[in-house]
């Protein structure tokens, strides 16, 4: 079972990974643009009321609708979505019904997608953080 402290832990292990200001979000910069891999999911609890946030929930950036598919046909324990995200390359994970094994595959996974290309071949000859 992981927690919002994993998630912590895990995104800034990698490099120039950063916690936005505001939330719990995590980036990293791309072309001096932040680049958001990792955030806390906003429930939509009633219509046209502010979504509020489920810490037991994260949103992960995904590489493509494909790997989202596969990731939702994998374990709807896990990993689901909401209207919100059609479209968008970004999955949904309980944080509970995961392991911190998993969680960690699927942060820096995330973060690959968005993080500078050059960056994450120096990381890869490095190595995966250890947890």
């Amino acid at each position: 079972m992981a927690s919002q402290e994993d998630v912590r832990r895990i995104a800034l292990l990698l490099p120039e990974a950063f916690q936005e200001e505001r939330g719990f979000a995590f980036a990293v910069l791309n072309k001096g643009k932040r680049k958001g891999f990792a955030w806390v999911w906003n429930e939509r609890i009633q219509p046209k009321k502010p979504r509020v946030p489920r810490p037991d929930v994260i949103a992960l950036r995904v590489a493509d609708e494909d790997e989202k598919e596969m990731l939702l046909a994998a374990d709807a324990e896990k990993f689901f979505t909401e209207p919100h995200y059609n479209g968008f390359p970004a999955i949904l994970v309980r944080l509970p019904a995961i392991d911190v094994e998993e969680l960690t595959e699927l942060i820096t996974d995330a973060w690959r997608c968005l993080a500078p290309s050059a960056l994450v071949e120096d990381f890869d000859a490095r190595g995966e953080p250890n947890v």
